[in-house]
């Protein structure tokens, strides 16, 4: 019985490698990856046999790492970030099924450090309370869909992780996102991270409305960008950190014991 490993690569470059990805990638002896993240691991991969396609050929990669399998091959089918947020998890288990490979192949998927969790580490504490992830990518998605996420997650108050947010000739999502931040307050935390985890990573801690006023041309956002949008209650800290309080000090006082008139557990 072949073998075929989706692999999480994390959110960029080799930084985010878990110690599983290296591994099932040096066990395998054909890696299948996206054209752009192949050239991510250059070490790991100079002895390999490699097959790659660009953006849009997303089937003919995962069909091409299957088929190898099920002939019998140890296959290490590479995903960037986590392979099972915005990226091939569905796709290899939907394909699996429907060639009913399931007994001819040995399948496992290795989680991965995805972006909006690589940035909030980089940042400070960004993530302490609900938030959610919206992909402003509309190649699989009702363009609608995506501005009735965005905007009711912004009533619920939720932090909210961007993906995807805007390419060369894809505009009009990433314009409605910008048309429905302008109900929140102009000073709302926004953390705009490009290229995480490459050495031409950057990060830039901005607000709402500087976000709006840049405007679609923005340069610093574009399909290798992750946005971040703070709650009501996120803040920076005194050396420029983002916070989102979690609640611990509405709680409790220093010495952690709970303030007087706090409501009962429920």
């Amino acid at each position: 019985m072949g073998k075929l490993t989706l692999v999480s690569t994390g959110a960029g470059g080799s930084r985010y490698l878990t110690n599983e990805a290296i591994k099932a990638i040096q066990e395998a002896d054909l890696i299948v990856a996206y054209t752009k993240y192949a050239k991510d691991l250059p070490t790991l991969m100079s002895e390999k046999e490699v097959f790659t396609t660009p953006m849009t050929k997303e089937i003919e990669r995962v069909d091409y790492a299957i088929e190898e399998a099920k002939k019998g091959r140890t296959v290490a089918l590479l995903s960037n970030g986590d392979a099972n947020v915005y990226a091939m998890g569905s796709l290899v288990v939907e394909l699996i099924d429907v060639k009913d490979y399931w007994d001819d192949i040995d399948y496992s998927s290795l989680p991965g450090i995805s972006s909006v969790l690589a940035l909030a580490s980089e940042v400070g504490a960004p993530l302490s309370q609900d938030f959610c992830l919206i992909s402003l990518s509309d190649r699989l998605t009702d363009p609608n869909l995506i501005q009735k996420r965005i905007k009711l997650s912004l009533e619920c108050d939720f932090v909210i992780a961007i993906y995807n947010p805007k390419s060369r000739s894809r505009l009009g999502p990433y314009i409605g996102m910008l048309e429905k931040l302008s109900v929140v307050e102009p000073s709302r935390v926004i953390v705009i991270a490009r290229d995480l985890g490459r050495e031409n990573q950057v990060i830039i801690i901005t607000t709402a409305k500087e976000l709006i006023d840049a405007g679609v041309e923005n340069e610093d956002v574009n399909m290798s960008t992750t946005l971040l949008i703070g709650n009501s209650t996120t803040k920076l800290t005194k050396d420029g950190r983002v916070l989102t309080p979690r609640g611990y000090l509405n709680k409790y006082d220093l010495s952690g014991s709970k303030k007087d008139g706090w409501r009962k557990e429920s």
